[in-house]
């Protein structure tokens, strides 16, 4: 089996409401994913420390307006929230609820890496769900504060008439700003056992992981808090997650942290257990690195550098659309090697520019690097780099209504519209873009840079301080823009995407590839 040193954030990105299992010997994770298209990233892993995006479980959600970014608002922070992954015989099962559709959502597949999702839809909000199969029965608990349970047919295609569908349980409410949400379900040592978060607004005032535990399914359920602790970052708790088991019956919760600017990222602790009980970490305390009887592998980050070099249409996984694509204006295969963005609507800023294409950004800080080739930019499009958040900045060129090119840095801060805050004319048609992004110590701050060589590097514009907003709720992401405010039509090539990570433990910089 091998031992290694798993070192908390196992991910410094953003990958919220994280549901964790295992089958033989590979772990796979499902996460939030909002507004991102291909949305539902399914991750896997051989020792929970290092993970790689293996599929998602849909392309895109809905076909409307708002999920096209046509409707003047889009789905930010909505879309799918808090999915769920479970296993039961020889099926997968992602379920999760989104807010906008107010509607809850089953997919299933036999074959979790390459296999296509059935999907089926529920009318209404089943908040934070998770299912639970009990033998040839199966529920799907969910809620915030008071817990419900409703049972669904075993082929999870229905809800059960005549099934089990009530109130579960009431949590505690005194002294409690959030109740208990993110319901996380298991039967295991004669138990029914529900991991949740809460927020008290006494006591530490942090967010903190719970247990309910009881002997039968309707109860009556007794709980403990089971961690509270911060790692020493910001009074920001560890918490919302569920638990899983190696071949060899050791025990760890995957749970998450607020980590500001940059999202909630994934911690891993060694959980114990005493008289049934679930222990997290040591002492009561979250444990920052710790031994794992778990085989060693090589690192490997979840954002990937591209030199768009593919024989077909078709990107690698670490990539995902800001809201749905329009395929019929993208390409890399159009121009071997580089990324094309046609323009196809009028935009009047790059939050409701679609074809946005993304990734995370990491911590503790990270680099991003890309050329773009205007020549085919028309009078008032907008193409470059994006720090992207309601409060975003970019880099990038501006053709102006006479046809000059213009190297800018814009932002938008509050609720004000976007700002440029500084401009020059560029006569080439070759550009070298770069976003410097630093998170470290909760400075959240990014900076903007072009250079015509891509070796002499100018700074342009103002530092942008990057704040996590919950109109978004998601970190901030880099992403490649092309956005029309006047004429649709041209387009803008990207000759590749270099991504550049600093390490947490050896303070380098690593190409990540």
């Amino acid at each position: 089996m091998g031992s290694l040193i798993i070192t908390n954030p196992i991910i410094w990105a953003d990958v919220p409401d994280i549901s964790v299992i295992r089958v033989g010997t590979a772990y796979y994770m499902v996460s939030t994913s909002m507004h991102s298209m291909p949305g539902c990233p399914i991750m896997k892993s051989d020792n929970l420390q290092y993970w790689t995006i293996v599929n998602y479980v849909y392309d895109t959600l809905e076909d409307n307006d708002a999920h096209n970014l046509l409707d003047g608002i889009g789905i930010y922070g909505k879309g799918s929230w808090a999915a769920n992954l479970r296993y039961h015989n020889g099926l997968y099962y992602v379920c999760f609820s989104c807010n906008d559709m107010k509607q809850f959502y089953v997919f299933r597949t036999a074959d979790i890496e390459n296999g296509q999702w059935e999907r089926t839809v529920f009318q209404g909000v089943y908040h934070d769900p998770s299912l639970l199969f009990d033998e040839e029965r199966v529920y799907v608990l969910h809620g915030n504060g008071n817990i419900y349970i409703t049972e669904l047919m075993s082929d999870v295609s229905a809800i059960k008439l005549g099934g089990v569908n009530q109130l579960l349980l009431e949590t505690e409410h005194k002294g409690i700003m959030l109740r208990c949400e993110g319901c996380h379900a298991y039967k295991l040592n004669g138990y029914y056992y529900l991991f949740f978060i809460e927020w008290p607004n006494t006591g530490n005032r942090r967010r903190r992981q719970l247990c309910y535990r009881s002997r039968g399914l309707l109860g009556p359920y007794e709980h403990k808090v089971i961690l509270d602790d911060d790692l020493g970052y910001r009074n920001h708790g560890i918490a919302q997650g569920g638990i899983v088991d190696t071949p060899t019956n050791e025990w760890y919760a995957v749970l998450f942290q607020d980590h500001d600017a940059v999202g909630r990222i994934p911690i891993v602790q060694p959980l114990s257990w005493v008289e049934d009980w679930p222990v997290i970490g040591m002492d009561g305390k979250a444990l920052l690195a710790f031994k794992a009887q778990l085989p060693s592998t090589n690192p490997i980050s979840l954002v990937q550098s591209d030199e768009f070099e593919y024989s077909e249409n078709k990107l690698i996984l670490n990539w995902q659309w800001n809201h749905n694509p329009d395929n019929r204006l993208w390409s890399v295969t159009a121009r071997w090697g580089w990324l094309r963005l046609q323009t196809g609507n009028i935009s009047k800023n790059v939050l409701f520019s679609r074809n946005t294409l993304t990734q995370r950004t990491e911590g503790p800080a990270c680099i991003g690097i890309t050329m773009l080739d205007v020549s085919h930019m028309r009078p008032g499009d907008h193409a470059g780099l994006v720090a992207l958040q309601n409060q975003f900045g970019t880099v990038g060129v501006q053709i102006t209504e006479n046809g000059e090119r213009q190297v800018a840095m814009c932002v938008k801060r509050g609720e004000c519209d976007e700002e440029t805050v500084e401009k020059h004319s560029f006569e080439g048609s070759l550009i070298y873009l770069k976003i410097h992004f630093d998170f470290e110590n909760s400075v959240d701050m990014a900076n903007f840079y072009f250079s015509s060589n891509g070796e002499d590097w100018k700074k342009i514009g103002s530092p942008l301080k990057m704040l996590y907003t919950l109109d978004h709720f998601m970190g901030y992401r880099i992403g490649l823009f092309n956005y029309a405010t006047r004429h649709v039509g041209g387009h803008a090539d990207f000759d590749y995407f270099h991504f550049v990570c600093k390490g947490a433990d050896d303070d380098k910089w690593h190409i990540q590839h």
